[in-house]
């Protein structure tokens, strides 16, 4: 059966935290922490993408057209986050999105179950090249900068699809995992005292013709105190593209060629 078109998805949903503003007067605009101080930086956050693209598995050709209303309804687990470590020059970070989705479809009056489960992990280090002071201060004590940090680093993924036709007795299971290393390049600007405007792009992909991947986002951040500790509420826009080639147990061509992109809502909080 193939060049049959099975929705597919991956992708991640709701992860909430929430966290009531402690009461009384804000700290004072002093900066506690000197610039050799180390950071620690926790980034819960929600991405809802769509998916697009290409996947193949068993013989099996499946295009991949899936708005994040789907995704929702497919959902069975998920887990997102970020965690990074800076002494505001040096930074090391672990980003984290773990997913996983079942559904099934009928093609030509059969029902198809497709599963996939996909981890994936990125773990970098940056450091800041260029910094421009903008005037005036942040709420937290610090100057308004504009600043830009070139980051290198790996990305590790690892995806299981399961394809069953119960109909015929036809089912195919495949688990790969793959790293991928990347360069990249972020920024941030403080726009005000409370608002921050960032944004990062890398690439991957430069060690084999079999895997390429691609990654952006940009966010609008509003300084505040949550808990009395200085936090970040984020919004803004995540692109992840993967594509993945190898042959799987059948002899045939295993495809991960998926583009995910959509909304971000999160928030940093410093400790």
């Amino acid at each position: 059966m193939r060049n049959q078109t099975v929705r597919s998805a991956s992708a991640a949903l709701p992860l909430l935290l929430f966290m009531q503003v402690a009461h009384g007067a804000e700290p004072p605009v002093t900066s506690s922490t000197s610039d050799s101080d180390w950071l620690l930086l926790a980034s819960p956050f929600v991405w809802a993408p769509s998916m697009s693209g290409q996947a193949a598995l068993g013989g099996v050709n499946t295009k991949v057209d899936v708005p994040f209303s789907e995704v929702l309804n497919n959902l069975s687990s998920v887990f997102m986050g970020n965690l990074e470590l800076t002494n505001r020059t040096l930074g090391f970070y672990v980003d984290g999105v773990y997913a996983k989705t079942d559904q099934s479809e009928r093609v030509y009056g059969r029902k198809v179950g497709l599963a996939i489960t996909q981890t994936t992990l990125a773990a970098g280090v940056y450091y800041r090249v260029y910094e421009y002071e903008l005037g005036g201060a942040t709420i937290f004590g610090e100057p308004r900068t504009w600043r830009v940090e070139p980051t290198v680093g790996v990305r590790w993924t690892k995806l299981s699809t399961k394809l069953e036709v119960n109909s015929v007795g036809f089912s195919t299971k495949k688990e790969t995992e793959w790293t991928d290393p990347f360069v990249g390049l972020r920024m941030q600007a403080d726009l005000t005292d409370r608002w921050t405007l960032s944004g990062e792009a890398d690439t991957g992909g430069m060690d084999t013709a079999s895997k390429k991947t691609w990654n952006a986002q940009t966010y609008l951040g509003y300084r505040m105190y949550l808990a009395d500790h200085p936090t970040i509420i984020r919004v803004g826009y995540r692109v992840l593209a993967q594509n993945y080639q190898t042959t799987d147990f059948t002899g045939n061509k295993f495809k991960y060629d998926v583009t995910q992109r959509g909304p971000v809502l999160g928030l940093s909080m410093r400790f």
